[in-house]
């Protein structure tokens, strides 16, 4: 689960199924009781209906949960740990760092900071379009040690620079003013 929508889904499908549950956080729900095996398929088969799936083998929840740590930093917090996001993710996971991302990388296929970097150029995105901050306080806000070192990596992920990503951004804003 990455949204808040699908939090709301879970607790849909778990109260329509009278499924007693404790909490439903982004990528996993607590129910409270072993579920009977015909309610889990019911379950499993709602959620399959809304786009989502169970996923009960613990690798792959345990890559949800390094997933969900990654977009919940970079998406949902008002700002990043101040320590270094190896011991963050471990500390949150309770694993070692090591084996986190052996297992991320020989799942996923990616590492586990070329997908943290995927969300934080998305992010830059989405606070480009928004054109409050500058690109410095973006650079910042996103953990970047200079404005520098984010349009670097900024024009690797998308091919644009960060300034030429925000004038095209105001050129589709003065195209649609004109419709």
């Amino acid at each position: 689960m990455v949204s808040l929508r699908c939090k709301m889904v879970v607790k849909a499908a778990a109260e329509e199924l009278n499924i007693p549950y404790g909490s439903v956080d982004l990528g996993f729900i607590e129910t409270n009781e072993k579920l009977d095996l015909s309610v889990l398929e019911k379950f499993k088969a709602k959620l399959l209906k809304s786009g989502l799936e169970v996923i009960d083998d613990k690798r792959s929840i345990l890559i949800e949960k390094i997933k969900n740590v990654v977009i919940e930093m970079v998406h949902y917090s008002d700002e990043f740990p101040k320590m270094n996001f190896s011991d963050y993710l471990s500390e949150k996971l309770h694993y070692d760092y090591t084996y986190l991302s052996n297992l991320f990388t020989e799942i996923k296929g990616t590492t586990i900071q070329e997908f943290v970097i995927l969300h934080k150029i998305e992010k830059a995105k989405e606070l480009i379009m928004y054109n409050e901050m500058s690109l410095t306080d973006i650079a910042y806000s996103l953990n970047y040690s200079s404005a520098a070192h984010f349009s670097a990596q900024f024009k690797k992920i998308t091919g644009l620079t960060p300034s030429y990503f925000k004038k095209l951004k105001k050129q589709r804003d003065s195209q649609l003013e004109d419709i």
